[in-house]
């Protein structure tokens, strides 16, 4: 029986300058696999290891396979795809979804100044948002892409979803009124 000798061993053999870039390759890709790994085994402890996700995961995973004879499959990942992700289209997204829920959030408190529940909703979807905002700046640093396009884009975002949730309040906001019950025109000079 032949003995490799750790001469002839393919792990110990001088490799060729055609093997060279594959081993570059090989090696830059083991190097990003475990950049990745380690960024999502911070991002898992920084959560908690929260159990959540792993329920999320396989909510999507068992959705995709009874969406697969109809839609193909990863049909939730290709739905996401094809979504407008641009910093406006996303925070059109976030303000429809969160002011959607002032009307019933208002029911709760029929007997309160209708400005006053404004402005406590407001405040309560800013502060969701900021803990939302907050907890996702930090995957994306995370995982070490919080930089360039996407940094500028999730700024952009926030700063429109900041001027949305002024605009939805300043709509809810009785305008100033003078005594005859009309608009006061505080913008307007005297004459």
């Amino acid at each position: 029986m032949p003995s490799l000798t750790p001469a002839s061993s393919p792990e110990t053999r001088p490799s060729t300058a055609a093997e060279r870039p594959t081993n570059v390759r090989v090696a830059a890709r083991q190097e990003l696999n475990a950049q990745i790994v380690t960024a999502s085994l911070n991002v898992s402890i920084k959560s908690g290891d929260d159990s959540l996700a792993l329920l999320y995961r396989s909510a999507i995973d068992s959705i995709n396979e009874r969406l697969e004879a109809e839609l193909g499959p990863n049909a939730i990942q290709n739905a996401a795809a094809n979504q407008d992700n641009t910093p406006e289209a996303t925070a059109g997204r976030i303000l429809d979804f969160a002011t959607n829920f002032f009307d019933a959030y208002a029911a709760q408190r029929p007997n309160d100044d209708p400005e006053q529940v404004a402005k406590d909703f407001v405040e309560l979807i800013r502060g969701g948002f900021e803990k939302g905002f907050g907890e996702a700046r930090d995957i994306l640093q995370g995982l070490g892409v919080f930089n360039g396009e996407v940094e500028s884009g999730v700024m952009k975002t926030y700063e429109l979803v900041h001027k949305g949730l002024d605009d939805f309040l300043a709509g809810k906001l009785a305008p100033p009124t003078t005594e005859a019950g009309t608009e006061a025109a505080a913008d307007k000079p005297a004459a």
